[in-house]
């Protein structure tokens, strides 16, 4: 809660809005008893964790600036860029990393005994996917899906990690950190020509990484119909020719049409769809092995609606879209455009 600036829109008003919303719709442990397990006594990632992605000095750099964050109140640790800090953001990166890697050992514990494929959500900010190996970028300070997809890979012999990244924005920092590793299977649907304009299609990866990193930039107004495409055309053959450990998901909810940041028309119903469709698909694969990371999304009722609804198809519960979602706010879809971008990319990848 210490990491705020406020009127941005990556403030601490995020997560609460979520968690009200898990409440009011009873989808938390006091009604859910053992359906639904909230971890809330974890360890911070340590600093070798983060070591993994990052380079030391930025990480040494970031702890020194937190006494002048102490005496300022508030800093900007990204040039000219977006990203600011307080004197509780090295503190509070190091728990938000640390609750995405406590989630691999929960689900890969729960895995180990059988039961129920195990998902995990890690509700954390700041968010971490436009966070690079040199520093922080883009509202993000660590890349908390690539520190856990290290971790999975050192710690539990997890070598094949599949990242898929539906956040609207290119997830340049995870691209960059393992553009030229083979073992890491990295996804990025995003809204074409969006904040911060990488995520081309021809990066493919580098070296012995080439063919595992996948970017499907998506034309503005691409909605419920061009994404159920990408991942019956593009995320499923994509995966099942990968054949994934475990399957990490950067769940960005600002994709929505309701977002202020970007130009795409999800609905919380893509995002019932896509949660469904990956949790079958880790099932199919990988012993049910996934955690999804909180990224983007900063309209609070259709992030915290769909985040509900994410959590409604993870218990095979129906979708409550209905009641959230006004069609008449949704226009009609470049399809022609979308088909296109699918084709080029599945011929690319040969899909």
């Amino acid at each position: 809660m210490g990491h705020n600036k406020e009127a941005h829109p990556e403030s601490n008003k995020r997560v609460p809005a979520i968690v009200d919303a898990l409440e009011k719709l009873e989808l938390t442990p006091k009604h859910r008893g053992s359906q639904v397990l909230e971890i809330q006594n974890f360890y911070p990632a340590s600093l070798d964790d983060v070591a993994r992605v990052h380079s030391r000095t930025y990480i040494t750099g970031l702890e020194k600036a937190m006494s002048k964050a102490l005496d300022e109140g508030l800093i900007f640790i990204e040039g000219t860029g977006p990203t600011y800090a307080t004197q509780t953001t090295f503190a509070e990166s190091l728990l938000s990393a640390g609750a995405g890697i406590t989630l691999v050992d929960s689900v890969v514990a729960a895995s180990k005994l059988g039961l129920s494929p195990p998902l995990g959500f890690a509700l954390i900010r700041p968010p971490g996917h436009h966070a690079v190996p040199e520093g922080p970028m883009g509202f993000c300070v660590f890349g908390n899906i690539a520190v856990a997809a290290r971790y999975a890979q050192c710690q539990h012999g997890l070598k094949r990690v599949m990242i898929i990244d539906f956040d609207v924005h290119h997830g340049n920092g995870t691209c960059d950190a393992f553009y030229d590793d083979p073992d890491i299977f990295f996804l990025s649907t995003h809204q074409l020509g969006s904040y911060p304009g990488t995520g081309k299609m021809n990066l493919i990866g580098q070296g012995s990484g080439e063919g595992t990193t996948l970017n499907l930039p998506l034309p503005g107004g691409s909605g419920d119909y061009s994404m159920r495409c990408a991942f019956d055309e593009v995320i499923a053959p994509s995966a099942q020719r990968f054949k994934p450990d475990i399957i990490l998901v950067s769940a960005g909810y600002d994709a929505h049409a309701l977002d202020p940041l970007a130009g795409l028309q999800f609905t919380t119903g893509t995002f019932y769809m896509l949660a469904s469709s990956i949790k079958q698909l880790a099932r199919e694969l990988c012993s049910g092995r996934c955690v999804f990371f909180l990224e983007g999304g900063y309209n609070l009722q259709s992030l915290s609606s769909s985040v509900a609804d994410t959590f409604r198809a993870f218990l095979d519960e129906p979708s409550l879209a209905a009641q959230f979602d006004d069609p008449a706010m949704l226009y009609e879809e470049p399809t022609r455009r979308i088909k296109e971008a699918i084709e080029k990319v599945r011929h690319l990848h040969s899909l």
